[in-house]
Order: C-alpha cells, then sequence, then structure tokens
C-alpha cells in the first residue's frame, strides 16, 4: 500500500455506564488501520460492532459518556488526538469531512440549502457571503440538484432524503478534503437513490481524487466501490484485505459467515428447491462484558481451546492479507513469542 494518508494505531474507545460495579462498554479496542491516498476503505460489520464509533473518533467526535481512552490517529503524521481544541476544528470539514448516516438529522432545518453549503466556504476558504452563496450553488448543481440556484433557498423540510444526502455531499466537499468519511451514506434512501448517490461518491472520488472510509453493513456496497476491507468485530479488526481475497477467499470465520449469510450464497437448499440463507449462530457479545480471548469463539465453528484464552492479533497470513484467527500458525506462533518475553 502507498504511504499512508491516515493510520489509526491502537485506538480504544469506552462508553461509561451506571452500573455497579462499573461496566464500561468497550467500544473500540485496540483498532489498527491505514487508508492509503486515493484509496476506497471499506469497513463493514454487523450493527453494534463499532463501525460508527470508529468514524466518529477520527474527528474526536464522540459524545459523551464515550471517550477515547488510547491510541494515535495520524493524520500526514500529525497526532489528532493531542491537537487542541480549536486546532481539531480546521481539519474538520477542511481536510477530513463526515457524510453522516440520516442526512435529516445532519441539517438544520431553519437553515437554508444554500446556508449550509455556503457555511464552511466562509469558515474554512474566508470567502465572503455573496462569494459563499455563489460557489455553494455551483457544489449544488456539481452533486446533481436540479435548477440549484432556486433549490438553493428551499429548507430541508422542502426535501427529498436523496437530494437531502446530495446536500450533505456538497457540503462536505466544499473544501476539497482529502479524506471524506461516509458513514452508512445509503441506509436512509431506496435502493434506486442508493445506487445514484453511491455513482455520486464515485465520480467525486476520481475527480477530486479523494480518499474514503465507506462505513457499510452493506457487502453488496463494499464490493462494488471499495478497494480494500476493513471487517469489524465487537470493536475489534478481525480481517482486513483487497477487496478481491475478502469476497473469494476470506481468512476469518466471522468474514466467512457473512458472507454465507448473502442472497445467493451457497447454502442448504429448503423443500422448494430454494437455498437457505445461513445465518451467523448465537447472538453478538455484550461489549461491556467481553468473554477472554476472541470475541467470536462462542459462536465460531472452529473454535478450541486457544480461543478461549488470548485475544489473537492481527497479522499477515498471506500477502496483502490480515486476519486475527488461531487456524493460522503465523498467529499462534506470534502468541508463542509474546508468551516467552512476557508480554
Amino acid at each position: 500500500m502507498n504511504e499512508a494518508l491516515l493510520e489509526i494505531r491502537g485506538l480504544s474507545v469506552r462508553f461509561d455506564t451506571l452500573a455497579e460495579p462499573p461496566r464500561p462498554v468497550r467500544a473500540l479496542d485496540d483498532v489498527h488501520l491505514k487508508i492509503a491516498p486515493g484509496e476506497t476503505l471499506g469497513l463493514v460489520g454487523e450493527s453494534g460492532c463499532g463501525k460508527s464509533t470508529l468514524a466518529y473518533s477520527l474527528l474526536r467526535l464522540v459524545p459523551p459518556p464515550g471517550r477515547i481512552v488510547k491510541g494515535e490517529v495520524l493524520w500526514k503524521g500529525q497526532d489528532l488526538l493531542r491537537l487542541s481544541d480549536q486546532a481539531i476544528r480546521h481539519v474538520r470539514g477542511k481536510e477530513i469531512a463526515l457524510i453522516f448516516q440520516d442526512p435529516s438529522a445532519a441539517l438544520n432545518p431553519v437553515l437554508t440549502i444554500g446556508t449550509h453549503v455556503a457555511e464552511p466556504l466562509q469558515i474554512h476558504r474566508g470567502m465572503g457571503r455573496q462569494e459563499a452563496w455563489q460557489e455553494a450553488v455551483e457544489l449544488l448543481e456539481a452533486v446533481g440538484i436540479p435548477d440549484p440556484a432556486v433549490r438553493a433557498k428551499d429548507y430541508p423540510h422542502q426535501m427529498s432524503g436523496g437530494m437531502k444526502q446530495r446536500v450533505s455531499i456538497a457540503m462536505a466537499i466544499a473544501c476539497s478534503p482529502d479524506l471524506l468519511i461516509a458513514d452508512e451514506p445509503t441506509s436512509a434512501l431506496d435502493v434506486t437513490v442508493q445506487a445514484q448517490i453511491l455513482e455520486l461518491l464515485e465520480r467525486l472520488k476520481e475527480e477530486l481524487r479523494l480518499a474514503i472510509l465507506l462505513v457499510s453493513h452493506d457487502l453488496g456496497v463494499v464490493a462494488q466501490h471499495a478497494d480494500r476491507v476493513a471487517v469489524m468485530y465487537a470493536g475489534r479488526i478481525v480481517e482486513e484485505a483487497p477487496v478481491g481475497l475478502i469476497f473469494h477467499d476470506p481468512k476469518h470465520p466471522y468474514t466467512t459467515g457473512l458472507l454465507r449469510s448473502l442472497p445467493g450464497a451457497s447454502g442448504s437448499v429448503g423443500s422448494a428447491g430454494k437455498k437457505k440463507l445461513q445465518g451467523i449462530p448465537g447472538t453478538v457479545p455484550d461489549l461491556a462484558a467481553l468473554p477472554p480471548g476472541c470475541a467470536f469463539a462462542p459462536r465460531c465453528p472452529l473454535e478450541f481451546d486457544a480461543c478461549r484464552r488470548v485475544v489473537p492479533p492481527l497479522l499477515t497470513v498471506s500477502p496483502e492479507h490480515l486476519a486475527a484467527c488461531y487456524a493460522y500458525p503465523e498467529i499462534v506462533a506470534a502468541i508463542g513469542e509474546k508468551a516467552s518475553r512476557g508480554q
């Protein structure tokens, strides 16, 4: 991979609870990840696994009672977690932009669409009000808003869900960021509009040379639009590889289970001659009371004694392919080496 634009090292996030005794929720646990300039990294996993928390953590937007307890987020070599509040505000929106999951909740109902898009231009690029408004109209046109000069005067409630998401994208690209974080950008939209939004992001990536972190639970979306994929389970990255390797040669049992649960995947044949979906047995673990060892072990068909004792590290199992599973001798050897050093 090219030199990293963004590098996450050992990022951990906890959410405090009112339980007695205290049982903090381990939303992220020792996450390591890199994003190269111009690439799309797909981040996938079940709901509640920590995908959105990771996205918000990069810009220090984790809401209370959440807190980042350790780690580094290196942006062009600078640790964002150590910046002052004023310094991080210069990064948000200008260098790293975020597209929220729900465009209706992301837009202020009392501000016009044009005002939403013009605001980052005034804050980060120092434009005057009139210049920023004209630029906002051009951005709305670039993301496919019809009659942009007229629609810029509308309010969010006057636009459809798809149009609101286009407005969110216009806001995100207003200052030509290097990284765009798209948190489930199509989950609230119908299938036809989803395709349009994803095609728009793909076009903007090429035109603006963006890197994109595409957060999604939809493996089909990731297969079509990502260059690399990171699979998350219970707050940890359990597999990472180029998109072709993930879908054709998965190494972690959880990834295999996700792929088998897709419609059209190989599975048993029912009485009507149709293939049955193969769900992953068991339930997602409680992040406030994770089992020792591998969090996926209670649901894993390959689980054995070592899985229940020590968390497997994320290590290279083949060229460009990382996995955290004791099925691979490289990982078992690494555990033995750490134990011999007393770590």
